[in-house]
């Protein structure tokens, strides 16, 4: 399904750049948005909100048209890779504890005679 869909935005994505009077909107369109999501998240780092992860998200979005944006984006995509194999590794290693003592205790339960 998410394969699928990228695929069709990558298809929108080079239609509007293929196209010549359409190029500049889009390009319009995509800054507009990223700003507005950022500046949302910077109001969110003063009131209660997730605004580091809007401001990051508007750095994104901004990324996918203006290459300023992606060289600010890739040290954070780069931590995100980062943290989600940490993660991934932590979530393994918790699962192999935790199946290996329900292991023990099904041995060792009360009541069974060894």
């Amino acid at each position: 399904m998410w394969r699928r869909t990228r695929a069709r935005l990558r298809l929108f994505r080079r239609y509007m750049h293929a196209h010549p009077v359409l190029r500049l909107p889009w390009v319009v369109l995509v800054g507009v948005v990223g700003v507005l999501i950022i500046l949302a998240g910077l109001v969110m780092m003063v009131t209660p909100g997730p605004g580091v992860a809007a401001v990051i998200l508007g750095l994104i979005v901004l990324s996918t048209e203006f290459p300023w944006a992606r060289r600010v984006v890739s040290p954070a995509r780069r931590w995100f890779r980062r943290a989600e194999r940490y993660g991934q590794r932590l979530r393994t290693e918790l699962l192999r504890r935790h199946r290996s003592r329900r292991a023990l205790r099904r041995r060792t339960a009360p009541g069974t005679v060894d």
